[in-house]
């Protein structure tokens, strides 16, 4: 007898519909699984086996083969266990389906028959959603259930062991469906750090915020123990709180990567990757033999921070090129390419000179090859793709000792929450949100400038040898700093701020 039933593949972070075809002959007591499959879902044939029996369940002593469709899609994960041991149950005559609509099923099973934790469920959840299928259900392992209740439009049901499918789908037993939940925004500032601790570093903290308004790149430099980190490792909690969609696409994210934990199932405060030096490619842009999102797909809707930028490989460095640019990454496979997104704020710090004090006035240890070669390692390309360049000076004892303490992180948040409705509002009508998102048309339309403004930004453009790139970077930031100001237009003080920003490369890069 034939069984067939559904399931799910992953495949980067998107899940694809996989049907599970069981067939069961006489013949030579034998069990196959054909179609693509990788070793963990091969090695479920031990673990229905096991599953049935210690479920009180007989296992066919015939020839079972298992096809997973389609044959040319690879197959990869333990999730097909519980689609598998129900197709024997059903093409053994053991189980008789009673079930109306289109049901998915997905789990990975323990030898004494429970049902185990399994990644990528969102994915699934939100495939079936937008599959617009009124009838479409997903089975799943009961520990999963607080990432399908983040999509209350289609129907899931936990399951904690596999006695218990068996009597659903047989229809002696009836299962709640998970209530699904759209409070995503549950934002707690008290895990932060506060920017009320940073004794000084005005400039840098004006840059900071003008990067969360807009979601611009950001580079500190400025010599070691000056705050460059701690100033970093505080930029999160100056930005706005996630908005659903943004939780979804993040957690999404994170489900596929089966990086959601029990104490955290979803991903709603914005992500803060920090990766080492040593990092690879792979590690930070994507891929490996099974392709599987870098650092800066974890980051998505937050901050990637880079610290000691000179020290990261060549190969990541100039791979962050294209990121920077599309905001989605591709990684590209013999039988398949996966697209995985990218949509961060990357916040890089350096010394300007191997010992670090190049410029700040103190003594300098380094020839001028020395310097040249550490700044070389950042390219100019790179470079060009970061929106605000910053120097963070050392702090002066009198700053240190300062009593009254600086701006809270939430009065800024508040500001920069505010920034980004005007944006929102801007673009409702465009596919952005963003400033730093806008392409050469939104420029055009969004960026006007009066003839006193063009005639700073035409001397500044020739003086300082600008790119094309840099042009529009540095009105997307006159734009984002209008916004902050609540200026429907971009004023002449806010151009000059832009371009403040964008100068310690000449200072840095030409007299290395």
């Amino acid at each position: 007898m034939l069984a067939a039933l559904n399931t799910f593949v992953i495949t980067g972070i998107e899940a694809k519909p996989v049907r599970v075809e069981v067939d069961i002959q006489n013949g030579l007591p034998s069990f196959e699984i054909v179609g693509l499959a990788s070793t963990s879902i091969k090695e479920a044939r031990e673990r229905v086996r096991a599953a049935l029996k210690n479920s009180g369940f007989k296992f066919p002593n015939r020839k079972i083969i298992v096809n997973l469709a389609p044959a040319d899609l690879k197959k990869e994960g333990s999730h097909f266990d519980l689609a598998i041991a129900l197709g024997i149950l059903i093409a053994s005559e053991q189980l008789e389906y009673n079930l109306s609509g289109d049901y998915y099923f997905c789990g990975e099973l323990s030898l004494e028959g429970t049902l185990r934790k399994i990644p990528g469920v969102l994915p699934m959840v939100l495939k079936l959603a937008e599959s617009g299928l009124k009838d479409a259900h997903l089975v799943i392992p009961a520990d999963n259930n607080e990432e399908a209740a983040l999509v209350p439009e289609i129907l899931s049901f936990p399951v904690s062991d596999f006695k218990q499918v068996y009597n659903f789908i047989g229809g002696s037993l009836k299962i709640k469906p998970i209530s699904g939940t759209t409070n995503c925004r549950v934002f707690d500032s008290q895990d932060l750090h506060d920017f009320a601790d940073i004794k000084g570093q005005e400039t840098a903290k004006r840059a900071l915020e003008i990067a969360a308004a807009g979601a611009h790149n950001v580079l500190l430099i400025g010599p070691p123990g000056a705050g460059k980190t701690m100033l970093a490792r505080r930029a999160p909690g100056i930005f706005p709180e996630m908005r659903r969609e943004e939780v979804l696409e993040t957690t999404r994210i994170y489900s596929a990567a089966n990086l959601l934990s029990p104490e955290k199932p979803l991903i709603n405060t914005r992500p803060f990757r920090a990766p080492h030096k040593n990092a690879s490619s792979a590690s930070i842009i994507g891929g490996g033999r099974i392709p599987r999102p870098g650092e800066i797909s974890l980051a998505q809707n937050g901050i990637l921070f880079l610290d000691e930028l000179p020290e990261f490989s060549r190969d990541v460095l100039e791979a962050l090129r294209q990121p920077l640019e599309d905001k989605v990454v591709t990684v590209a496979r013999a039988y398949s390419a996966y697209t995985f997104p990218a949509n961060f704020t990357l916040i890089a710090s350096m010394n300007p000179c191997p010992c670090g004090n190049y410029g700040s006035g103190a003594e300098c240890r380094c020839t001028p090859l020395q310097i040249q070669r550490y700044l070389g390692r950042v390219s100019g390309p790179l470079l060009d793709r970061m929106d605000l360049h910053i120097e963070v000076p050392k702090v002066k004892f009198e700053q240190l000792t300062e009593r009254s303490p600086g701006e809270s992180s939430s009065a800024i948040r508040n500001r920069v929450t505010e920034a980004r409705e005007i944006q929102r509002k801007r673009f409702k009508n465009e596919a952005i949100a963003l400033n730093s998102q806008m392409q050469p048309l939104h420029v055009k339309k969004y960026c006007y400038l009066d003839e006193d403004s063009e005639m700073l930004l035409k001397t500044a453009f020739n003086k300082l040898d600008m790119s094309a790139r840099a042009y529009d970077r540095i009105l997307k930031v006159a734009r984002t700093i209008a916004d902050l100001d609540k200026s429907e237009k971009i004023k002449t003080q806010h151009l000059a701020e832009a371009l403040q920003y964008r100068s310690l490369d000449r200072k840095y890069w030409d007299h290395g």
